[in-house]
């Protein structure tokens, strides 16, 4: 892999990863851009404890524009975009519409691809793995910035999730904060090392193993599944066989493998609902430890695959229990949705 770092119009940083060693990338971002200008703030919630980003720049955001004139695409035949090269395998670069920045935390964007038209399943392995490098780079990178306590690599995909670019792309985020669904996490770590002097998440995996009922792939280095308790109607959640807390830490037999995994997951995602409907749409997030807490080699880094999308043509809607309580209602079994993706799998 070659990084090359360099900064748009307005200051802000872009990087180019590239597979090849020769690439150069000196392109210069030629907009009359105005510098950045954010209204990015935290505010605690002191009843549940939890934090929102109040961020009202992000209005004026570009909202699903033609093909001919998206933003993520390069830059050709004389359209300028936020990339400033014509072509490119991935790029990073931080978001001009942040939902937090500064000491508020840092939102950056991922390309994973310069064809507008593909999608993270249509890769090859050798382009996954590259985007791969680059979520472990990110990961590395913000983890020395002061002010960011956790990061978090995720893909919005599809108009349902409310994915406002049609270009394939994903978003990093750099909180100040631990976020909630991590301390969820971690205290339940906590209390179950206490309670039996074993991590939760070695056993939840063996437990998904030796039932077996939900897992819908296996490899040597990872394990898919959909969970116990899966709130979603189709959720897998993937694991690497060997514990790690992030990225950075997965040795060179899980980085190489993890391309053909979760390539099938996502060409299986499509196929749930019949070759005849629309791309699945999905969320796509790898959860890693905080940084700087002394448990954090107890959390276990996965990645959890979910989508809204319930039978064709209908939703999963966050209604009355799970907006209002956080109770979650699934009327899909998860036994039954785990069978369905092992099916898809020779269709």
């Amino acid at each position: 892999m070659k990084k090359t770092v360099t900064r748009l119009a307005d200051g802000r940083e872009l990087l180019y990863y590239d597979s090849r060693d020769d690439v150069v990338r000196d392109a210069v971002d030629r907009r009359p851009l105005d510098p950045t200008s954010t209204t990015s703030e935290i505010r605690h919630d002191p009843l549940l404890g939890d934090a929102v980003a109040v961020a009202s720049h992000r209005q004026g955001r570009t909202y699903h524009p033609p093909a001919d004139e998206c933003p993520l695409c390069p830059s050709r035949d004389g359209r300028l975009s936020e990339i400033p090269d014509s072509d490119y395998d991935v790029v990073v670069f931080e978001n001009r519409f942040p939902s937090l920045a500064g000491a508020s935390g840092r939102c950056e964007v991922v390309c994973f691809t310069s064809d507008h038209d593909a999608s993270f399943a249509a890769l090859t392995e050798r382009q996954a793995a590259l985007v791969l490098d680059a979520w472990t780079d990110r990961t590395a990178e913000l983890a020395e910035l002061p002010q960011v306590k956790q990061v978090f690599c995720f893909e919005n995909r599809g108009a349902e999730i409310g994915v406002t670019l049609g270009h394939p792309h994903g978003q990093i985020y750099g909180y100040p904060f631990v976020t909630p669904r991590t301390a969820l996490m971690q205290r339940s770590v906590a209390e179950h090392l206490a309670a039996t002097g074993r991590n939760l998440f070695d056993d939840a995996l063996e437990r998904e193993l030796a039932d077996s009922a939900r897992i819908v792939l296996q490899g040597a280095h990872w394990v898919a599944f959909v969970p116990y308790a899966a709130h979603w109607p189709y959720e897998i959640h993937l694991y690497p066989r060997r514990r790690v807390p992030d990225l950075r830490a997965l040795d060179e037999e899980a980085r190489t493998e993890f391309p053909q995994v979760y390539l099938e997951l996502l060409r299986r995602f499509d196929r749930i609902f019949g070759t005849d409907q629309p791309p699945t749409p999905y969320i796509a997030a790898w959860h890693q430890a905080p940084f700087g807490d002394a448990s954090r080699e107890d959390f276990a880094l996965h990645l959890e695959l979910f989508t809204v999308r319930r039978t064709p043509g209908k939703l999963k809607f966050l209604a009355g229990s799970e907006s209002g309580m956080s109770v979650f209602i699934n009327d899909v079994p998860p036994e039954a949705a785990a069978h369905r993706l092992r099916e898809v799998a020779s269709t």
